[in-house]
């Protein structure tokens, strides 16, 4: 005599046991070593990037200067200033007075000033997804930061000086598209007052 059998019955019979834990097979010093293996590249990589991006930054700077002295041996390099506030009861005034200070100091012609409010980034970050891990909204996002890149495109700069790169991103591939956009496509260059390899993030 066949006996009905609930389908919750079945499904524990023909399915087999998923464990959370892991395979037993696997002993705890396999689960470290893998642990050990992922969390080692991210250390190990991030000097290097960091190289890349101060060598790339200074490359089109030189070839910046380069061209301005080919040009005219008086005329000075014109530079934009940027900064990201973080709230918009906060004021750049401060920011404003080191970056025309340093832009004095390094025989620029600063001419106008923008900024934007940095807005926090909410979605979750994926390793390996492609998608920018910065901590406030990337800089083609913001109005003050398009201002610049039209200027700059328009031919009336030859780079931006900003306080350090996280006014311009905190992600390492955010930062270096910017470095290369302005590069390559426009031959214009990125100022900061503190480098990368000091800067912290914010």
């Amino acid at each position: 005599m066949k006996t009905r059998r609930s389908l919750g019955d079945m499904i524990a019979v023909s399915s087999p046991r998923i464990s959370l834990m892991g395979s037993r097979d696997r002993t705890d010093t396999d689960t470290a070593r893998t642990q050990e293996w992922h969390r080692k590249p991210a250390p190990l990589e991030r000097p290097a990037r960091r190289g890349e991006l101060v060598r790339l930054r200074q490359q089109f700077r030189r070839e910046a200067t380069e061209r301005c002295d080919r040009r005219s041996g008086d005329r000075r390099l014109r530079v934009l200033a940027y900064s990201l506030v973080l709230s918009r009861r906060a004021r750049p005034d401060e920011d404003w007075n080191t970056l025309q200070t340093e832009a004095e100091q390094r025989g620029y012609a600063m001419g106008a000033r923008f900024h934007d409010v940095a807005v926090p980034v909410t979605t979750t970050c994926l390793p390996g997804s492609g998608a920018g891990c910065g901590v406030y909204t990337p800089p083609w996002k913001r109005p003050g930061w398009g201002e610049v890149e039209r200027l700059i495109r328009g031919g009336f700069a030859d780079g931006v000086i900003v306080l350090d790169r996280h006014n311009i991103s905190s992600d390492d591939d955010e930062y270096r598209a910017v470095i290369k956009e302005l590069g390559e496509r426009y031959q214009a260059f990125i100022h900061l007052v503190i480098p990368e390899e000091l800067s912290g993030p914010t």
